[in-house]
């Protein structure tokens, strides 16, 4: 199918991992968030990635080149969760931190992201397309909120079981 551009979303690896997060807020549920939670990442907005790949066309400077596009800010696991929450406009989530290799999920993911650092530069891209990302994080979430989230849009339903599993074993 010629799909339809869906409405903004973050991004990290292709996937909008904010809706882990807005499920769990949104019915009441604690967050499980792996080891200490202060793993650094970064997340990007589909409009910023968009833009970046418009930059690239007819740039004689993107030749053959391999560019990061990404939010300019790196945040810790806690802070994705607790910045889903200020974008949903709910109180500050439970986060429960635990030991993934202490529970067998049967290979299910119970966190959206993976369970270690992973930030990029992203300065090549801002010199060499004269690009600059347009969203925070939390303008970011709030846009996915507003536009997909919050108005009952989502990939996926919620699905708790793995959530369940793990804080059986708590």
């Amino acid at each position: 199918m010629v799909g339809k551009v869906p409405d903004p979303l973050l991004i990290y690896a292709g996937c909008p991992v904010e809706e882990f997060f807005f499920h769990r807020i949104k019915a009441g549920r604690p967050i499980l968030v792996p080891g200490s939670g202060q793993q650094v990442t970064q997340l990007g907005h589909v409009k910023d990635l968009a833009s970046a790949f418009t930059a690239v066309l007819g740039n004689s400077k993107a030749h053959n080149q391999i560019y990061n596009i990404s939010g300019e800010r790196y945040v810790t696991f806690d802070g994705i969760a607790k910045a889903c929450a200020e974008a949903a406009g709910a109180k500050e989530p439970e986060l429960v931190h635990f030991n993934p290799k202490s529970v067998d999920t049967g290979g299910k993911k119970a966190f959206p992201l993976r369970d270690q650092h992973f930030f990029t530069s992203i300065d090549k891209a801002i010199d060499d397309l004269d690009w600059r990302p347009e969203f925070s994080l939390l303008d970011g979430l709030k846009d996915s909120y507003s536009k997909d989230f919050g108005r009952g849009t989502f990939r996926k339903e919620a699905d708790f079981s793995v959530d369940d599993l793990v804080l059986s074993k708590v």
